[in-house]
């Protein structure tokens, strides 16, 4: 079975999809279109066209590159534009939601040219940022079923060739992530999605995907999040004879575990990290030092004082915060 650091330290150099001029117009120049003519001549994209006119990266996608474009059709942007509280784009007007628009537009970029065979599960990045200008990551899976961005949309036409990169045509528009997104998507997590959402729990999943203002509370989330694997919580139970399953664990106990892995207000970066640092979690506070064991590239002493808990991947970037993935479940002083 694959391991997370493998799935999560997915390169995405896929092979340069080399477009050569291999069919020629009677003025002896490329017959291909580069990515904004490619979309202009379907009549399924018709939207994706108008909402880059209006975010002003109709020049970015037509000079520059190489790209690979995630390119929502029609349906999908007349759902999205319900979901954000617009009746059509023409509502899109402040510079606010222009600038709202256009980081959308460019969760759908990614640099390079990624063809579909080139696609394996695990994470890459966007031309999309946070506030603070870091670019958010988005997950991609690869199975049977096809290929699918963030567990929230689906190729539904792929390879389609340009001069300046390749486009996938999809049928979802892919939001600015939050935490949330990449807990639910990444099926290594399963467990901690189970623990957040557990019925006795407080509403985790729920502040875990606030973003910035949302509220209109001024209140900046910037959750640094340290995500146990499935694996992790299957050794947590272990530990325990009079545990099977995560029902069994304390209602209480599983709260203060749960807040020993979030810090907010700092969306703390593996570049932030220093050696010995000791950032003060929601429940407690822990040490991590630098580097790892076996090549990770941190590793940490819990609340409890259980040490060498890897960080096995880091900056999984959200809108809201960041996600750093680790070996075992840390457990608070409390």
């Amino acid at each position: 079975m694959k391991t997370i650091s493998k799935l999560i330290k997915v390169t995405l150099v896929a092979l340069l999809f080399v477009v050569s001029s291999c069919s020629n117009d009677d003025d002896g120049g490329s017959s291909i279109p580069n990515i904004v003519e490619l979309a202009q001549s379907s009549p399924n994209l018709t939207s994706l066209v108008a909402a880059l006119e209006k975010a002003d990266l109709v020049t970015t996608l037509q000079s520059g590159g190489a790209y690979t474009v995630l390119a929502p059709d029609n349906d999908a942007f007349g759902r999205a534009l319900t979901t954000l509280g617009f009746a059509s784009l023409d509502e899109i007007d402040t510079p606010e939601e222009i600038a709202a628009l256009r980081n959308i537009l460019l969760n759908h970029v990614i640099s390079g040219t990624i063809i579909s065979a080139q696609i394996n599960t695990g994470y890459g990045s966007t031309l999309a940022t946070n506030a603070d200008g870091d670019n958010l990551s988005i997950y991609l899976k690869s199975d049977n079923n096809g290929v699918s961005f963030n567990g929230m949309s689906e190729v539904t036409a792929a390879d389609l060739p340009a001069s300046n990169g390749v486009v996938h045509v999809v049928d979802e528009v892919i939001l600015p992530p939050t935490v949330v997104t990449f807990a639910t998507a990444d099926s290594n997590f399963s467990s901690l999605v189970a623990a957040l959402t557990r019925s006795d729990q407080p509403a985790f999943a729920d502040i875990l995907a606030r973003t910035e203002g949302a509220n209109n509370d001024g209140f900046d989330p910037d959750f640094t999040v340290f995500a146990p694997t499935d694996e992790a919580f299957a050794s947590l139970i272990d530990s325990n004879p009079s545990w099977n399953s995560l029902e069994d664990i304390d209602g209480a106990l599983l709260t203060s575990v749960l807040l020993h892995h979030v810090k907010d207000e700092a969306n703390i970066r593996s570049g932030d990290l220093t050696d010995g640092i000791s950032p003060t979690m929601l429940e407690g506070s822990i040490t991590i030092n630098l580097p790892g064991d076996d090549g990770n590239p941190a590793k940490i002493t819990d609340g409890a004082g259980n040490m060498n808990i890897a960080v096995i991947a880091v900056d999984v970037q959200a809108v809201n915060g960041v996600i750093h993935v680790i070996a075992e479940v840390m457990i608070p002083a409390s």
